[in-house]
């Protein structure tokens, strides 16, 4: 059972309301799946983390609520409510709920340098 049904094209919705937060939990819900790119909602609640990982894509996150501890090749930066960062290609980078957090990613893979 899908519990969150696709966002509906040309209606508006509230963007921190499109995902919830679960005790205990990550979870993402994909806003747009194209083969040239996504945008993905993820809610990651107090003291969870998603592990270490690359991609070979640049990935622009912006946090909606809460603030996240994100780890880019060894760097940690505190991004806050509002605040966006590039996590570039190949970049090592993990993410850490000091806080609950809701975040936005957004890959585009066209046009990229491998």
């Amino acid at each position: 059972m899908d519990i969150n049904p696709p966002l509906k094209h040309a209606q508006v919705h509230i963007i921190v309301q499109i995902i919830e937060y679960v005790p205990d939990a990550v979870v993402s819900r994909t806003i747009i799946k194209k083969t040239t790119g996504n945008v993905t909602a993820t809610s990651i609640a107090l003291g969870e983390e998603l592990s270490e990982k690359t991609i070979a894509f640049d990935t622009y996150v912006q946090i909606i609520d809460g603030s996240a501890q994100i780890t880019i090749n060894d760097k940690i930066m505190l991004v806050k409510l509002g605040e966006g960062i590039i996590i570039p290609a190949h970049a090592k980078h993990s993410f850490a709920a000091k806080e609950q957090f809701k975040m936005i990613t957004t890959v585009i893979k066209s046009g990229f340098d491998l």
